[in-house]
């Protein structure tokens, strides 16, 4: 939908109008982009990782393994998934954020 919109703009402003009332929106798209990717990087690594850690026969290891190697990229990919939270408008996020979650009655 920015993109949608930043390409309208283009049609109804002027060049040095359009990089002005734009550049908000391209940081913006950015932005998002950018903990996209992230959050994409970091799923692989922690399925490469989980991977590993499932190998391992003994429950007390492998819980150790999965402290160590697995849960630091759920509080990496925790931390963009937040940011996207305050970014994407409601209307467009699809599940419950987490602080509605929070405050469920």
């Amino acid at each position: 939908m920015l993109l949608e919109n930043v390409k309208n703009l283009k049609l109804v402003f002027t060049d040095e109008e359009y990089k002005s009332l734009a550049e908000g929106r391209l940081e913006l798209i950015r932005e998002i982009g950018g903990h996209v990717s992230s959050i994409k990087a970091k799923v692989k690594e922690m399925i490469e990782a989980r991977k590993v850690a499932n190998i391992i026969e003994h429950e007390k290891e492998k819980t150790y393994a999965y402290e160590k190697t697995v849960r630091p990229y759920l509080d990496d990919i925790r931390t963009h998934i937040d940011k996207l939270e305050l970014i994407v408008d409601n209307e467009l996020w699809p599940l419950p954020k987490y602080r509605e979650l929070l405050f469920v009655k």
